[in-house]
């Protein structure tokens, strides 16, 4: 008969912290990076330890990714920032090609929506807290496009005289003025004051919109 070989079996220690992982082997930059978005959308502090708390992984495991704040942080916002570009690309496929003025009406709704939306995410991309804008050239690229999107936007107006100025810089200075302002407004709980609730701030931002192409477009 043959002799039988007893397998030991592996620790429960073992087992137990290897299902505790939530992320898949290759997947732990990207939950340090929801991680990241996840505290900062509750407005808590960001840094590198909490981020691995938060992804229940040891404090040491995630700078093989990120070796300090500023790397998370800028891959965080490089993260929001494509989040916003799906929003704005989304939009502009639902608006006529031939319509500048409606395309440009459409990035601001856009812009204001997903600001409204993802606040965590707005407060990010838009402001100097977490990081330095300038330390990721994919973001620096990526504004300058936007940026450059909204000029042909304007440009294309103005050549179908569309635009009562021909002063563009002014124009598109005013729309992200008005834009930012709007949803910085929104994060900073303003609207109350001024007597528009929670569930009438999207109309209002649809509202403002119209009322400022209408200000910008020939009659």
């Amino acid at each position: 008969m043959p002799k039988l070989v007893r397998q030991t079996p592996k620790p429960r220690a073992r087992r137990q912290a290897s299902e505790a992982r939530p992320y898949h082997h290759g997947d732990l930059r990207r939950v340090l990076i929801d991680a990241a978005l996840q505290l900062a959308a509750e407005g808590a502090e960001v840094s590198v330890r909490e981020a691995a708390r938060r992804a229940a992984v040891s404090p040491g495991a995630p700078f093989r990714h990120f070796p300090n704040r500023d790397a998370l942080m800028a891959a965080v916002a490089e993260e929001a920032q494509r989040r916003f570009r799906v929003e704005i690309e989304a939009a502009l496929a639902e608006t006529p090609s031939a319509d500048p003025l409606a395309r440009f009406c459409a990035f601001g709704l856009a812009y204001l929506r997903w600001a409204m939306r993802n606040p965590a995410h707005f407060e990010i991309i838009s402001s100097g807290r977490y990081f330095t804008h300038g330390s990721s050239a994919e973001l620096t690229r990526d504004n300058a496009e936007l940026v450059a999107l909204t000029e042909r936007m304007l440009a294309e107006a103005a050549e179908q005289g569309l635009l009562w100025s021909g002063d563009l810089k002014r124009i598109q200075i005013a729309g992200r003025a008005l834009v930012y302002g709007f949803a910085r407004m929104n994060l900073d709980g303003h609207f109350p004051r001024w007597g528009v609730e929670e569930g009438e701030i999207e109309r209002m931002a649809e509202g403002v919109i119209d009322l400022f192409i209408a200000g910008i477009a020939k009659r």
